[in-house]
């Protein structure tokens, strides 16, 4: 976000229940909601009704969804819409306009592989390029090349997908 804020881009921050609420190992549920905040300079959307006028009223260009995790990637896959994010995602993909998905799950190469696999398919969707990023101490797991997403981004506008998708793994 920072980064892209820094170039010039109007951010709006759209959080899923649990990472408006949940505490991790990436900061307290608080301090992460504050620094979408200052970083994007606006309230977060929070809520499914929030959510849901994104399409109609065109709110934004680009939606980027950033970790996109397996349980998000098997929503958006199935065409369920019941978070705020995977409503926004729903409602913007409703003018035609891209979305850019930034993989990060532990189970990339197993079970949520048919629903990148999918959503790879699915017009609209464009992929931040990812990587296995620890090939010894988890296989499977894929996570997104954050220093990519201007570029992605740029690429998506454009109704391009940024090459190649998977980059080699980093030893």
């Amino acid at each position: 976000m920072e980064k892209l804020a820094e170039a010039g881009y109007e951010l709006t921050p759209i959080a899923s229940f649990n990472a408006f609420r949940l505490s991790t190992r990436f900061g307290s549920a608080e301090q992460n909601r504050e620094k979408m905040r200052l970083i994007s300079g606006r309230e977060i959307i929070s809520t499914i009704e929030d959510a849901e006028p994104i399409g109609p009223k065109k709110m934004f260009d680009l939606l980027i969804v950033a970790p996109c995790t397996s349980n998000t990637l098997a929503k958006l896959a199935s065409g369920i819409n019941d978070t705020p994010v995977t409503m926004a995602v729903k409602s913007h993909l409703r003018n035609m306009r891209p979305v850019l998905i930034a993989v990060s799950t532990n189970d990339a190469l197993a079970a949520a592989a048919r629903n990148i696999g999918a959503l790879q398919n699915y017009r609209n969707y464009f992929f931040l390029p990812y990587r296995q990023d620890d090939i010894l101490k988890k296989p499977m797991s894929m996570v997104a090349d954050f220093g990519l997403m201007q570029s992605a981004a740029e690429a998506a506008l454009r109704g391009e997908q940024l090459q190649p998708i998977v980059l080699g793994a980093k030893t």
